[in-house]
């Protein structure tokens, strides 16, 4: 028994050292994600007390689903029409085929309007764009404060290859840790 108890143990340990190392660990900076994802006050329209912080396996990601919190490299537009660049994390809305519109700020998908019940009223836009199809390889993301977000409505659909992972925990603040 003793020795079944050390074998997984030694199991356990093992796992959470693998994913530790081959995983990225990022805060939350800005309020593009809120109220999914908290930023620290005062930051401008940030609600929470400290930047949340969330982990993302490299090793889990072979594609993304609508809905999936995603980490990617910004595309090089995303330097030029939102003055920054780097890891950004998003929600995907749209895959590859999809058309994807916004009237009056609601995002319709494929000719539907699509429910997200994770954006506040108060935090949408009120743009209106006509249909856009996701190329093969891509992926159309946007922030859940769509009224603070800079995303593929700004600087186009993400490619595959920049995608980094998919969110799967949030890790701090102790008050805020769950999986995603």
């Amino acid at each position: 028994m003793r020795r079944l108890l050390l074998w997984a143990t030694g199991l356990a340990v093992g796992l959470v050292v693998l994913v530790v190392l081959t995983s990225h660990t990022y805060r939350i900076p800005s309020s593009t994600m809120e109220p999914t994802l908290r930023c620290g006050k005062p930051g401008p329209g940030c609600t929470g007390s400290s930047d949340d912080r969330i982990l993302v396996p490299r090793f889990l990601f072979k594609s993304a689903q609508r809905g999936d919190l995603i980490a990617f490299k910004t595309p090089p537009l995303a330097r030029v029409r939102c003055g920054a660049g780097g890891i950004f994390v998003k929600r995907v809305v749209g895959v590859a085929g999809d058309k994807i519109a916004e009237r009056s700020g609601a995002i319709v998908l494929n000719g539907r309007p699509l429910r997200e019940p994770y954006v506040d009223r108060k935090r949408r836009d009120s743009q209106t764009y006509a249909p856009r199809r996701v190329p093969a390889g891509a992926y159309y993301v946007l922030g859940d404060n769509r009224a603070q977000s800079c995303d593929s409505r700004i600087f186009g659909p993400v490619p595959t290859k920049n995608i980094i992972g998919r969110v799967v925990f949030i890790y701090w603040p102790p008050t805020r840790i769950r999986f995603r």
